[in-house]
């Protein structure tokens, strides 16, 4: 229960789609920088269904790239030198900490409370943002945490973002499994009237997607950039040397005419079985193992044996009870208890967190896990708070 991987394989009318243009001599070639204009134009279609029919994003503020990674770090290259920073709440997906490392660009911490969900502050996000500050990045739902950003979260970073003249980046890789649609109103007619002013969510607003979650087929590396046609100028520049282009033969499959709206009803069942799958894990979890947070892939878990960091216990699981589940240190830096200390925050209770991932197991392994974590005490040795 450790990878953020889709459990079930792709619907097979995608299958059958992507073997038809795989096998096409004229997928074999270059596609455009910024991807294949029928897919662009069919997405920006597909995305009223999430964000409503009136939701002002058109193929001009689309690019797909090859992964959701590669969107990221396309556009954070875009936004930002060596020596500018961006914040990032913590815990944070360790993907987007790594990239901006090896750019140069330093990462500053937002710290979460578990006492508020893994929810990210606007108002201590504010205290962090200074001249170098280039952009605030958000994944929601959360990965590590599974926290489920509020619409009008949302609206408080984009706010907050237009009010310093910085980029807000919203990764919503996991959007498509939450309850509450539309995820939020950035894209809404009532917020981008003068769309091309700057009013518009174009300003500062730069959304990212990963096609791999949704249609369960992350081999094939395909994501997203929706943002201005003004930055996408620059973020072309920067995939020609990245990427070239993303893969053109599931691109041309997901274009097929009428395919995004069938494979709407798959998407939909996933997103119940998933829903199923997270209550099965938080019934059947052992009473003194606490969920913080959960949503999209995962339920993150603070498990009960004082003293004993998160790492430690994830070691032992995975060794001697045959449970792989990644540890809170994997989501933040060695600094990260000192911080936490200075800010009133136990560093003891926050390295027992620990992810799990729900996705690529059966309802069945679920409750196997959670049979295995009933067993720690006795089989390991530990005693519980």
């Amino acid at each position: 229960m450790s990878q953020g991987v889709p459990g079930t394989p792709p619907s097979k009318v995608l299958l059958e789609a992507l073997s038809h243009s795989s096998s096409s001599p004229g997928s074999s070639g270059y596609c455009h920088v910024l991807g294949e204009s029928t897919l662009r134009s069919a997405f920006a279609k597909e995305m009223k269904t999430v964000y409503g029919e009136e939701m002002d994003v058109t193929q001009d503020d689309i690019a797909i790239t090859a992964g959701c990674n590669m969107a990221f770090v396309a556009t954070v290259m875009c936004l930002a030198d060596p020596g500018d920073e961006i914040i990032l709440p913590v815990p944070w997906y360790f993907n987007h900490q790594m990239s901006l490392n090896l750019l140069g660009i330093k990462t500053v911490p937002l710290y979460t409370c578990a006492n508020e969900g893994f929810l990210p502050s606007t108002s201590d996000c504010e205290k962090l943002i200074n001249s170098r500050t280039k952009a605030i990045a958000l994944v929601t739902p959360n990965n590590p945490t599974g926290a489920i950003y509020s619409s009008d979260l949302i609206s408080k970073f984009a706010e907050l973002a237009q009010k310093h003249k910085i980029a807000l980046v919203l990764d919503e890789t996991y959007r498509d499994f939450v309850d509450t649609m539309p995820p939020h109103t950035l894209f809404a007619p009532s917020q981008t009237e003068m769309s091309k002013s700057s009013s518009s969510w174009r300003s500062n607003v730069i959304h990212l997607f990963s096609f791999s979650k949704s249609y369960c087929f992350p081999g094939h590396r395909l994501g997203l950039i929706a943002a201005s046609p003004d930055l996408l100028k620059h973020v072309t520049t920067t995939l020609d040397c990245l990427q070239i282009c993303a893969p053109c033969p599931p691109q041309l499959a997901l274009a097929s005419p009428g395919l995004l709206s069938i494979l709407r009803q798959s998407i939909q069942a996933s997103a119940q079985s998933l829903k199923i799958r997270h209550d099965i894990f938080r019934i059947h979890l052992p009473p003194d193992w606490t969920i913080g947070s959960q949503g999209g892939y995962f339920a993150f878990v603070k498990h009960p044996f004082v003293g004993i960091p998160a790492i430690t216990l994830c070691q032992r699981l995975a060794e001697e009870l045959g449970v792989l589940a990644l540890p809170m240190q994997f989501f933040c830096d060695d600094r990260a208890g000192f911080d936490l200390e200075s800010l009133g925050q136990s560093k003891t209770d926050w390295d027992r967190w620990i992810r799990f991932s729900v996705a690529n197991v059966s309802d069945d392994m679920v409750k196997q896990v959670c049979g295995r974590l009933h067993e720690c005490e006795r089989h390991l040795g530990l005693k519980a708070e």
